[in-house]
């Protein structure tokens, strides 16, 4: 009686095989979704290319410019018109702290939001409540409540700004540290996305 002997596969060359089928499966899905990936990519790229040259989504996170803005409210930055022109008064601008406010414990990351009010070689002075601009008295129909301190005139430096919040009296501005360097400005806040029932644009 003979037995006849059965060949069983390699194993190597399964384990090869294998390899290469699944090689082939990745190498059809990426065919298959390289202009989608491509796609994703470029969005990407174009996004946070927006982001650092053309406009951010930013937040509030105090109450110092309130009535305008409010703790929590979504704002869109643009950034490009600062290319052009510098900060005008009533520009409310978004800036990363100066010197100064780091040097009180903020840090050099955290963002604030405040109102142009004086430009380089302005004179600023606060008296009586009410805000003093080149010896003229602002009318500030945006404010919380009339300043409830003094301030003797100061000459705004070059490439400098004087800023102050909506909210005088509850506000950490240009009257407690001083001058906001142009530097420091990120951009402009000009249109409030949330919440919706008060979505729109932020006049100066």
């Amino acid at each position: 009686m003979t037995s006849q002997k059965t060949n069983s596969p390699d194993p190597a060359t399964t384990t090869q095989e294998t390899k290469t089928s699944e090689a082939s499966g990745w190498l059809r899905l990426w065919r298959s979704q390289e202009e989608n990936i491509r796609l994703v990519a470029i969005a990407l790229v174009m996004a946070l290319i927006i982001r650092i040259f053309v406009a951010e989504p930013r937040y509030i996170p105090s109450d110092s410019m309130i009535p305008t803005l409010h703790t929590g409210d979504r704002l869109v930055v643009e950034k490009v018109s600062y290319w052009f022109h510098p900060a005008e008064t009533g520009d409310i601008v978004v800036f990363e702290p100066p010197a100064q406010l780091q040097s009180m414990g903020y840090h050099k990351n955290q963002v604030f939001i405040k109102r142009v009010i004086g430009q380089p070689g302005d004179t600023v002075s606060v008296k009586n409540g009410r805000v003093y601009l080149n010896g003229r008295s602002l009318s500030e129909d945006y404010i919380a409540e009339p300043p409830a301190y003094q301030l003797n005139s100061v000459q705004v430096p070059a490439e400098s700004y004087f800023v102050m919040g909506d909210n005088r009296n509850d506000s950490n501005d240009s009257h407690v540290w001083g001058f906001l360097p142009q530097q420091n400005i990120i951009g402009r806040a000009v249109f409030r996305f949330f919440p919706l029932d008060r979505m729109g644009f932020i006049s100066s």
